[in-house]
């Protein structure tokens, strides 16, 4: 039973913790829709078997999947990967699933359902209709049997990045589209993050990677690996259009301090690429009107930075092999308590994201006062 609170996290002592901090588990949407995914997802399918089973050896692990999908995807999935049957319209379950907010005094555990439009709905956002995936959160947060708070407000769980430690990272690009809540200021956007995260600071960056299509989601440009440190995809070359975006953001974090008074200390990881879809790619995914058209010649907003941080792994894009090695290095330095893996995902980039964007992290609760 999920009941539905009346209050805000932050009215009832709630805060998101780090993804670093302890999970119960992790959910993940099964891929299907063929005018995203290329050969009827199957490629893609194959990414997302890499990702559960890498977790599954340390948490529980729950994949989504539809009644069409789920013999296949049941057979797919090693036996300790739990399989549920979840209605969705993709499989960007960060993004369109809940939130999951702790109190820590309590020992309680609850989740923030969003409005989710499909980044943008109407004014750019990939795809029509998105009313399953409006209702994963609610879904979710009833088979975890967590109570819920449902927001007024648009935002996608890629959006956010936090400490744990009362402060939250957010992009100018994303969270002040007019596509997402055009009539809110930006005193009322951070008002809302704090009632909704518990957070004390927020720290705004400008854009994010270049041509993602997700209008600049913050977790694939710059994530927190710990209280006061960043990691931030970065280009040395001047000609690329990320280079500025990188180098913005660089000096805002550099300049800013998070909720406790610390500077903040940025660490560079090199961008893959540049990343372009092939036209056997393209052909690949069918062609439907209302979808977003996969073109042979797209630049793929490809980011090392999109990782995912497990009870005991830190699971790592592996996009181009001139640089994989170097970033799994990079993230594998940042958490010396995990094993950093690499897992091959650019079929999953192809889809419009990266490893991160799949995934949500279930809090554990809590020690009990």
């Amino acid at each position: 039973m999920s009941t539905v609170r009346g209050s805000t996290p932050r009215d009832d002592g709630f805060v998101m913790p780090a993804e670093w901090e302890e999970h119960d588990g992790t959910w993940l949407a099964w891929p299907e829709r063929p005018d995203n995914w290329r050969l009827g997802a199957r490629p893609a399918q194959d990414a997302y078997t890499a990702v559960a089973t890498a977790l599954s050896t340390h948490e529980l692990v729950t994949v989504g999947v539809s009644d069409e999908q789920y013999p296949h995807c049941r057979t797919k999935l090693p036996p300790a990967v739990r399989v549920v049957e979840l209605s969705t319209n993709d499989s960007w379950i960060r993004d369109m699933g809940p939130t999951f907010v702790v109190n820590r005094a309590t020992g309680a555990r609850r989740g923030v359902d969003w409005i989710f439009n499909a980044w943008g709905g109407l004014e750019g956002g990939p795809y029509f209709p998105w009313d399953k995936d409006e209702r994963v959160a609610r879904k979710v947060l009833e088979i975890e049997a967590a109570d819920r708070y449902v927001s007024p407000f648009v935002l996608e769980g890629g959006s956010i990045d936090v400490d744990g430690d009362g402060t939250c990272l957010v992009t100018e690009e994303c969270l002040l589209n007019a596509n997402r809540n055009p009539d809110r200021t930006r005193g009322e956007i951070e008002r809302n993050l704090r009632d909704h995260l518990g957070v004390d600071r927020v720290v705004w960056l400008g854009a994010g990677v270049f041509q993602d299509e997700t209008d600049g989601h913050v977790d694939n440009l710059a994530r927190f690996v710990a209280p006061g440190r960043v990691a931030l995809t970065w280009t040395d070359d001047v000609d690329d259009p990320q280079y500025e975006i990188s180098l913005d953001a660089r000096t805002r974090l550099e300049a800013a301090t998070d909720a406790k008074g610390r500077s903040i200390e940025v660490q560079l990881i090199p961008a893959p690429g540049p990343l372009y879809r092939t036209a056997e790619e393209a052909s690949g995914v069918d062609s439907v009107e209302g979808t977003l058209p996969r073109r042979e010649g797209d630049r793929l907003a490809a980011s090392y930075v999109n990782f995912y941080i497990g009870n005991q792994v830190v699971l790592v894009p592996m996009l181009d092999p001139r640089r994989d090695d170097e970033a799994l290095e990079i993230v594998g330095k940042l958490f010396p308590d995990r094993e950093a893996v690499g897992i091959d995902a650019r079929e999953i980039l192809l889809g419009g994201g990266n490893i991160h964007c799949i995934t949500q992290q279930v809090p554990v609760r809590p020690p009990a006062p």
